[in-house]
């Protein structure tokens, strides 16, 4: 028996965040939440940090990456960076609770969401595509065609709750891609919208995916909590 969607979901905007304690936070939030709580979104930028997925290999990370924290995680996928200029939106969800169309399942689950993030790269005139067996979006033209600029990694429990999320790139230090293989893919280069020739605002960006997914996953919206 499927449970109902009691209330919209809420935007949280953490601001700028050390990863490990945000972690600690969407666990114990998946712990705690029951048939009623509301779905929620978080907003965060981190300090730079490499986090691994449950079957990473460490062996993907490369010289340099000694320099910045590295953290083991419950997530789907291998090594990814995080840092400044990035928007990072963690997707706390109960994907059991009937909408619409009904139920929604993992795969339709990323999906949706890599759909969201074409949208807003369209909105800037960008041009991103899927990668079949590559969850993310890639460049789908252009001299940068095939190079990264957002990912995705997801832990999706048992009882159809949800954490971890979705990153895209807007204007980072994009060095420290170089000091892993992205997603375990050797040579894989990763882009931001600033090297796309789009300046944008980080809040902004931020804003626009925030809105996206909420459309797309069809979670309505309170207004933000701080």
């Amino acid at each position: 028996m499927f449970t109902t969607r009691p209330e919209p979901a809420v935007i949280r905007h953490l601001g700028q965040a050390d990863y490990e304690p945000t972690f600690a936070a969407m666990r114990a939030f998946t712990d705690a939440r029951t048939a009623d709580t509301p779905d929620e979104l978080w907003i965060v930028e981190h300090p730079p940090v490499f986090t691994l997925g449950l079957g990473a290999d460490r062996g993907h990370l490369l010289a340099g990456a000694a320099q910045i924290p590295v953290v083991q995680t419950d997530r789907g996928g291998e090594v990814t960076y995080h840092g400044p200029g990035q928007v990072v939106i963690y997707l706390l969800m109960d994907l059991r609770r009937n909408k619409p169309g009904g139920k929604l399942y993992a795969r339709q689950f990323v999906h949706k969401i890599e759909q969201a993030i074409i949208n807003v790269l369209a909105a800037y005139n960008l041009a991103g595509e899927r990668v079949e067996g590559a969850p993310g979006i890639y460049i789908a033209d252009g001299p940068k065609r095939g190079a990264k600029i957002a990912a995705l990694g997801l832990k999706v429990r048992g009882n159809g709750c949800t954490y971890h999320g979705v990153s895209l790139n807007v204007a980072m230090d994009l060095a420290p891609f170089t000091w892993i293989n992205p997603c375990g893919y050797a040579g894989l280069e990763t882009v931001d919208m600033r090297t796309m020739g789009v300046e944008a605002a980080l809040a902004d960006v931020q804003l626009a995916l925030a809105k996206e997914l909420v459309a797309l996953l069809d979670v309505g919206a309170e207004a933000a909590v701080a």
